[in-house]
């Protein structure tokens, strides 16, 4: 009995780590840049959802309105906010929109207020942006052309920094998003298959937009929106040269709430998302929701790690007591694509993010994270909560 338990646990590890492995190396084969289209583009409202925001809106809006012409719109939405979010945004030149509704809380929420808003006047792309984000130069035509030529989502490069004087924790903690963010979607990109909304920097055809169901109160609700869309035939793009960045919260509370909601976010969309959509996949004959499916599966890598470092310890002493080998030979297989998987990324794209040696190092922080995963077991985060950002939070 404990070699056939230990047999499914490593096989079912060892669909996630192949999947995983199968990115990496695709995002790891260089690729020609495809010639963006030119000529006069069409109309584009930027809609930033905001919740007290009133120490960063306005560096936001600055990376922004020099992207813009004459006829695109900057919508912010002051969403229950307790601080002067609204009035900076307006003072820096957005048109500054008020939603108070302390029962229906959260981005969601904001940004079917925002649509409803531009309902009056419809632009043919809406891109959403986070109020704590900085819009790379050349980011806002780069989305809006990639969406009106295509029809379908567009999802930007949405990198997290850390900040300054930051330690070993944070710095792996870039890595591993740019993981999730730039070498996972590159390899699907690579592989023509669609990608996840991420968050920030995402590009929607006003129609897609318009009709999409916002208002969800969902914890993860852009990972949520991409499935919805997909399932209805328009899965997203995802957008390199597009670049969207924001930094880790400087309080250690923030970040550990940051992490929380994300986390506990993406382990409950794999419970209820990604059987469906297998089972679509199968059904529709749709490679897109297979491939979508397959990347959803793929647990945070803290977690992943921690997975397959316990059934390869499992399978060892399954091998001491019993000789069984094949438990033995699926973990190992399972660690060895892992360990590959991210030393590939690293040697790649995360260089210049964190040292090996510090990388390495990082692993001892993998078990520190048990209490956030044991807690989605018991106590799940499924509210939206705003992260504390400044150290003195």
């Amino acid at each position: 009995m404990l070699e056939f338990l230990i047999e499914i646990a490593a096989g079912l590890l060892l669909l996630p780590v192949a999947v995983l492995f199968a990115e990496v190396v695709s995002a790891s084969i260089p690729r020609s840049r495809v010639n963006q289209p030119q000529g006069e583009r069409r109309r584009v409202a930027v809609l930033i959802p905001a919740h007290n925001e009133a120490s960063l809106i306005a560096s936001t809006l600055e990376s922004i309105r020099p992207q813009l012409a004459s006829s695109d719109r900057l919508i912010v939405v002051a969403d229950n906010c307790s601080d002067d979010t609204a009035a900076i945004a307006a003072g820096a030149g957005a048109e500054s929109i008020v939603r108070t509704d302390q029962t229906k809380r959260g981005k969601g929420f904001a940004l079917d207020f925002g649509v409803h808003y531009l309902a009056q006047s419809p632009p043919e792309v809406v891109i959403v942006v986070d109020a704590d984000c900085r819009v790379g130069s050349g980011a806002i035509d780069t989305l809006a052309r990639a969406c009106d030529s295509s029809a379908r989502p567009i999802q930007a490069l949405y990198l997290m920094r850390a900040p300054a004087g930051a330690g070993i924790k944070t710095q792996t903690a870039e890595f591993a998003w740019a993981m999730k963010n730039l070498v996972r979607p590159t390899g699907l990109r690579r592989l023509r298959m669609p990608c996840h909304l991420t968050g920030s920097g995402m590009a929607f055809p006003w129609p897609l937009i318009r009709s999409a169901t916002l208002a969800t109160g969902h914890i993860v609700e852009d990972l949520k929106l991409g499935i919805d869309l997909a399932r209805s035939g328009t899965p997203p793009l995802f957008c390199p040269y597009a670049l969207v960045t924001s930094e880790f919260p400087l309080s250690s509370v923030g970040e550990a709430s940051q992490r929380t909601r994300w986390e506990h976010g993406h382990l409950s969309v794999i419970l209820s998302e990604a059987p469906g959509l297998a089972w679509d996949s199968l059904i529709r004959f749709d490679p897109n929701l297979l491939a979508l499916a397959f990347d959803v599966m793929v647990p945070p890598l803290a977690l992943l790690t921690l997975l397959v470092g316990a059934a390869w310890a499992a399978a060892c002493i399954a091998f001491l007591l019993t000789k069984a080998l094949l438990p033995l030979a699926m973990a190992s297989a399972a660690a060895l694509l892992l360990a590959a998987s991210v030393l590939l990324a690293w040697s790649i794209y995360g260089r210049n993010i964190v040292s090996l040696h510090k990388l390495a190092f990082a692993a001892i922080y993998a078990p520190l994270k048990l209490p956030l995963y044991l807690k989605f077991l018991f106590t799940r985060q499924t509210a939206w909560v705003r992260s504390k950002r400044d150290r003195e939070d």
